[in-house]
């Protein structure tokens, strides 16, 4: 009787002991946790990510020309010629949309090509996100296209029209592009009217 005893208290302080060791650890894990809802980021400022895409919207500006930030200021894309295209008879366009993948498409007949998929991920610090802002994104690509349009068709996952970017959306963006490329031409020969 006396040894049942025994092994019950040795039993008993054992189990205090293990369930002491349980309840520091899970103190010592909740201390660790972020305290914005299990994140495993930091809390941030929630301007930051208004304030970076200031500065992307700045630093677009500061390198498209000005039809192009004009174009992507009131639009939302921006339209690049394929340089590709030169000596071959054809001749294609691009349209750039933020975290989209670019659609190549036949100006003339507005008929879509393509859609290249590509991406430019954030691996500055990974604290807020791993994507760019959107005028980052769209300037990647615009001055890849730039750059070197050949290597961003080899190296792109191409699909057919419709597999990420609505083909619709995209009808819908060429007639607002004409209607604002008209637009401009008009007020840009008011301008020259009223100068002259």
């Amino acid at each position: 009787m006396v040894g049942l005893l025994v092994t019950a208290l040795i039993a008993l302080a054992l189990l205090g002991y293990v369930s002491a060791e349980g309840a520091r650890g899970r103190l010592a894990r909740r201390r660790e946790r972020p305290e914005s809802g299990g994140s495993k980021h930091p809390r941030i400022d929630p301007g930051v990510e208004r304030r970076a895409e200031r500065k992307a919207r700045d630093l677009l500006r500061s390198i498209v020309n000005p039809e192009d930030w004009e174009m992507y200021r009131d639009l939302g894309f921006i339209r690049v010629v394929g340089r590709m295209s030169e000596g071959t008879g054809g001749r294609y366009c691009y349209l750039i949309y933020a975290h989209k993948p670019i659609v190549a498409y036949m100006p003339g007949s507005g008929s879509l090509l393509s859609e290249y998929c590509v991406a430019f991920p954030d691996r500055s610090d990974g604290i807020y996100s791993p994507r760019l802002p959107d005028s980052d994104d769209v300037l990647a690509k615009w001055m890849t296209i730039h750059a070197d349009e050949e290597r961003l068709v080899r190296g792109a996952n191409m699909h057919l029209p419709g597999r990420q970017v609505d083909p619709a959306q995209v009808r819908r963006d060429l007639v607002r592009l004409r209607e604002w490329e008209r637009a401009r031409s008009a007020r840009s020969e008011h301008s020259l009217a009223s100068t002259s």
